[in-house]
């Protein structure tokens, strides 16, 4: 039994390129990125946000501006991947730029997918002293 969930977490981390030992967050589905920034508490206290922007919706092959800002927690540095939620999307990691008071900021782009209804997760991956933390954030995108 508990062999079952350190296998999935070897195995995720293996398709994702992020380390088995990262600690992820689980994602806010009330949140949808593609409308708004968002917002998740990060385990031990602080939260992150992340926003993105053009949205509303986000497009697909346009720079897209990347805002991320952490409270309360001590943040080495930041990146944030795309990843299709049902579909291989290859890898798609910008690293934000460090911008003093806990905020990051960059520029990145999503790739054009064969489905007109694409599912992603941005991965916010904060690397602090502590460890790697995943802060996945979910939204759509329409061809």
């Amino acid at each position: 039994m508990v062999a079952v969930p350190a296998t999935w977490f070897a195995v995720r981390g293996l398709l994702t390129g992020i380390a088995p030992d990262a600690r992820w967050i689980s994602a806010d589905p009330g949140c949808d990125l593609a409308t708004r920034a968002c917002d998740l508490a990060l385990p031990g206290g602080g939260a992150v946000r992340l926003a993105v922007t053009p949205h509303d919706p986000i497009p697909l092959i346009t720079p897209l501006r990347l805002q991320v800002a952490v409270t309360e927690r001590e943040v080495e540095s930041v990146a944030v991947d795309f990843a299709g939620v049902d579909m291989e999307m290859g890898y798609n990691r910008i690293t934000l730029d460090p911008l003093g008071a806990g905020r990051f900021a960059g520029k990145g782009m999503l790739p054009v997918c064969a489905r007109t209804l694409m599912r992603w997760e941005a991965r916010v991956l904060l690397e602090t002293p502590d460890g790697l933390l995943v802060a996945p954030f979910r939204f759509e995108t329409r061809r």
